[in-house]
């Protein structure tokens, strides 16, 4: 059965209201934080005053308004509000749905289709909203914590505007927290650190500020608690974080960009938060001991040693203390010369390889173990580069139909200055040996 709630059933019956109800917005006004949608000139202000409000996909973190401010769009736009969950709703209650739809159209009054967790919807159930899209029988609002750009069907992200909610800053949640202790007729007996304190525990989260403050008014205290009092009453929320999805790839995306940029303050930050949210140190390990060869390469051979060093010395030692290990590894990476030149090089070559296809080596550098092999050619004409000159004999080693590529090219830091020299050198030695 589908966890559904329609506007024409809602239970009105006196009874006890949790805070996070009690204080829900009345208006689009009235909503805290999300300006950057909600403002004037943002994108669904505008399209609420021009009256042209299309279907919508609202992406964000929990506690940030995405429910809410879809029921005030119904509100606002004069539309029936339905209110579906992609986990508890199967096709049979789709349908029902779609047809209690098209016959309120028919009625002369539209639906705005509120779908929480639409990102848990598989391919086939989400094409099922296309034609109902399509011909206006709903006004699908979507609501997902998880990238649409990977979780929703192409067709559907064409036909909606995606809206990116955001946490809850700290003023906004102190302008919450102000509300609450209007609704609940006194302050909250928290000196200001302790203030400070509960609404860091909240973590940009509306919903779980007020949930943490009804229990804080629930409590029987004398004067006001501070830091050490809030903590020993009240758990610390965990800090959201998903192994599988776009925190992790985020958080790792943070941490590899602080490292390139030679931030180890930053970097170290990254590594710290993925850890506390359970993150393997084992992916850690690998994805450090990557950043080496992708972003310094070269430019400070030993980085990639001490990747992998470190890798093998939390393997011995194990959780907590191999963890230091790896903050090594990312404090020296952070700190090392920068250099991509090998990885633009690589995919250089190998870009070539495919356009060549299956050009064979130059004759004079394939090997004759026969004689047939030597008639052909083979081998023919090898100058052996120990007996040249200088060591070098600056032949060809590319496919004789192939120009020269030049897929290499050493920066000016680190180690990569050494490797400079010599790639300049042997360039004028194979320019000298052309000429004669």
């Amino acid at each position: 059965m589908a966890d559904l709630f329609d506007s024409t059933t809602a239970d009105t019956t006196a009874g006890p209201r949790p805070l996070a109800d009690r204080l829900r917005p009345k208006t689009l006004a009235e909503v805290i934080g999300q300006q950057q949608v909600l403002g004037p000139d943002a994108p669904l202000g505008t399209m609420l005053s021009s009256g042209s409000l299309s279907s919508l996909i609202f992406w964000g973190p929990p506690g940030v308004g995405k429910t809410t401010i879809a029921r005030l769009l119904a509100d606002e736009t004069d539309l029936h509000f339905v209110q579906i969950s992609a986990i508890f709703t199967g096709v049979p209650d789709l349908r029902k749905v779609f047809e209690a739809a098209k016959m309120r159209r028919q009625n002369g009054k539209g639906t705005l289709l509120f779908v929480d967790e639409i990102h848990r919807f598989n391919k086939a159930q989400q094409d099922g909203f296309l034609p109902y899209m399509e011909d206006g029988t709903i006004l699908l609002v979507g609501a997902t914590t998880e990238n649409p750009s990977f979780e929703l069907n192409a067709a559907v992200l064409s036909r909606s505007q995606v809206f990116i909610l955001t946490r809850l800053d700290v003023k906004d949640l102190e302008l919450l927290a102000q509300r609450a202790e209007k609704e609940l007729g006194k302050p909250l007996p928290l000196d200001g650190p302790a203030r400070e304190a509960l609404l860091e525990m909240a973590d940009g989260d509306g919903r779980a500020l007020l949930n943490l403050i009804e229990q804080i008014s629930a409590w029987t205290t004398d004067g006001k608690l501070s830091t050490d009092d809030l903590t020993k009453r009240l758990m610390k929320r965990a800090a959201k974080y998903d192994k599988s999805g776009d925190e992790h790839y985020n958080l790792i995306s943070a941490l590899h960009k602080s490292v390139r940029g030679s931030d180890p303050d930053a970097a170290l930050y990254w590594f710290a938060r993925m850890l506390a949210g359970g993150e393997d140190p084992r992916f850690l390990a690998r994805r450090i001991t990557r950043m080496a060869v992708e972003d310094i390469g070269l430019a400070d051979p030993q980085a990639q040693a001490v990747c992998l060093q470190s890798w093998e010395t939390y393997e011995r030692l194990g959780s907590p203390e191999g963890e230091l290990a790896l903050a090594q590894a990312v404090t020296y990476l952070a700190l090392a010369p920068k250099s991509n030149a090998t990885y633009v090089a690589y995919k250089g070559a190998v870009a070539a390889a495919k356009q060549t296809g299956s050009e064979p080596p130059p004759a004079h550098i394939l090997n004759a173990p026969t004689t047939l092999m030597k008639e052909q050619g083979f081998g023919a004409g090898y100058n052996y580069d120990h007996d040249a000159e200088d060591g070098f004999s600056g032949q060809n080693y590319f496919p004789e139909t192939m120009k020269r590529g030049v897929y290499y090219v050493p920066v000016d830091r680190g180690f990569e200055r050494e490797l400079k020299k010599r790639v300049d050198y042997f360039a004028g030695l194979r320019a000298k040996r052309s000429k004669n």
